[in-house]
């Protein structure tokens, strides 16, 4: 019996890489299929192809605004602390090296948030204030 559960522990953690990306895969296809299916037939119903391109336009769920890198330098900054103290509490020196490496990350990613502007609403607003000057 011992060896029988030797044998299967490896085996179901190889599986498991091989589901989870597959289980994403369909569970993502069926979710785009439902839209896919929804758009065309209410663009079934339109007339004016106007009123179409307004509807993909509604269903695209790429974000128009470019990445926040401060924001995400904060995220990534705790992530690092969190790592850190859990390798200072529980889990040794190794795991506190990866904290503060992936602090550092976040203390870079942060820095660049603020040298290269972020949103198109950051740059007209530094337009409109030095019209207005």
């Amino acid at each position: 019996m011992q060896y029988q559960t030797e044998i299967l522990i490896p085996i179901f953690g190889m599986l498991t890489g091989i589901i989870i990306p597959v289980a994403v895969f369909i569970w993502q296809y069926k979710d785009a299929k439902g839209k896919r299916e929804t758009v065309l037939e209410i663009s079934k119903n339109l007339d004016n192809p106007s009123k179409v391109e307004e509807l993909l336009n509604i269903f695209e769920e790429r974000k128009k605004e470019p990445i926040d890198y401060r924001r995400n330098g904060v995220i990534t900054i705790f992530v690092g602390v969190g790592l850190y103290f859990l390798g200072y509490y529980a889990l040794g020196s190794i795991l506190k090296g990866v904290g503060a490496l992936v602090g550092l990350i976040g203390i870079g990613t942060m820095i660049a948030g603020y040298l290269y502007p972020n949103t198109g609403k950051e740059l007209t607003d530094a337009v409109e204030k030095y019209e207005k000057e």
